[in-house]
C-alpha cells in the first residue's frame, strides 16, 4: 500500500507537536485527517502545511474527549474520507504550572486528567477498532517524560496527567500483545517547540514530525517504546530499531 492510499488520523494534529507530524506525513504523500474542537487552530494548520499538499488534508471540528463525541466524529470522518489506515495520537498539552497541589481544586485535577488521559482513552476506544486487525495499520501514541518526574514545584498535576497517559499506553501494549497492527509509543523526554520558540532542552516539532512520519511509513516494528532524550535520538533511536 503506497502512502497516497493510506489515511492517517492525527489526533491532536492542530497542536504544536501534532502540526509537525501532520506536515511531515503530508510531505511524504499521506492523506491526513485532523479533528479539533478549535476551528481557528485548524485554519492555522491549513496555512502552515506545504501548500501543494492541502488537497490531502481533511480537517473537521469535533470533540474526541468524550465517548459520544469521539463516536460522532468517527461517523462523520468515515463518511468524508472513507477509511482510516493509521492513527497518531498526540493529545494533551505540553505544560501546566498551576501551583502546588494543596492550592488546586478537584475540578482542576479533573481537567488535567481529561486533557492528558481520558481523551487519549475515549479517542482510542473509538478509532483503534478501525486499524487493530490490519497488518498494514499502525497506532502510534506520542507521550512525554513529564509522567516520570516532577519537573519543578507547581507542575505536579502535569506529572499526574502525563503519568496516566504513560500507564494507559503500557496497558494497551499488554492487553493486546498479538494485535496485527503496529502499536508503538514515542516518549519525548524534552520540550517540543516551533522554530521561533526553541531553547535549551527543546526539539523542533518539525524534526519530531519527520521521525514519527518515518515510523508510520515503514511499519517495521510493533509494541515498542521509542524514548527521545536528545535531538540526536530522533535519528539514532529509530535507526537502531531499523524502522
Amino acid at each position: 500500500m503506497s502512502s497516497s492510499d493510506r489515511v492517517v488520523l492525527a489526533l491532536g494534529g492542530a497542536g504544536t507537536v501534532g502540526s509537525g507530524i501532520v506536515k511531515a506525513l503530508l510531505d511524504k504523500g499521506f492523506r491526513v485527517a485532523v479533528i479539533s474542537r478549535d476551528g481557528n487552530r485548524l485554519e492555522k494548520l491549513q496555512n502552515f502545511i506545504t501548500p501543494s499538499t492541502k488537497d490531502h488534508l481533511y480537517t473537521m471540528v469535533g470533540d474526541v474527549g468524550t465517548e459520544e463525541g469521539a463516536e460522532a466524529a468517527k461517523t462523520r470522518l468515515l463518511k468524508s474520507v472513507g477509511k482510516v489506515t493509521d492513527v497518531v495520537s498526540s493529545l494533551g498539552f505540553s505544560w501546566w504550572q498551576g501551583g502546588p497541589p494543596h492550592t488546586q481544586t478537584l475540578k482542576e485535577l479533573h481537567q488535567v486528567l481529561e486533557t492528558l488521559l481520558l481523551s487519549t482513552f475515549t479517542s482510542w476506544k473509538a478509532f483503534f477498532p478501525l486499524v487493530k486487525d490490519s497488518a498494514s495499520g499502525t497506532y502510534t501514541f506520542i507521550t512525554g517524560g513529564a509522567g516520570e518526574r516532577l519537573l519543578m514545584p507547581g507542575t505536579g498535576f502535569l506529572t499526574l496527567g502525563a503519568a496516566g497517559a504513560l500507564a494507559f499506553c503500557q496497558v494497551v501494549r499488554a492487553e493486546y500483545p498479538d494485535v496485527p497492527c503496529k502499536l508503538n509509543e514515542v516518549k519525548v523526554n524534552m520540550g517540543v517547540a516551533t522554530a521561533e520558540r526553541m531553547g535549551p532542552g527543546y526539539i523542533n516539532h518539525l524534526d519530531l514530525g519527520e521521525a514519527v512520519a518515518s515510523l508510520v511509513e515503514k511499519r517495521n516494528t510493533s509494541h515498542k517504546v521509542f524514548s527521545i532524550s536528545s535531538p540526536a535520538d530522533l535519528k539514532t533511536v529509530f535507526l537502531e530499531e531499523k524502522v
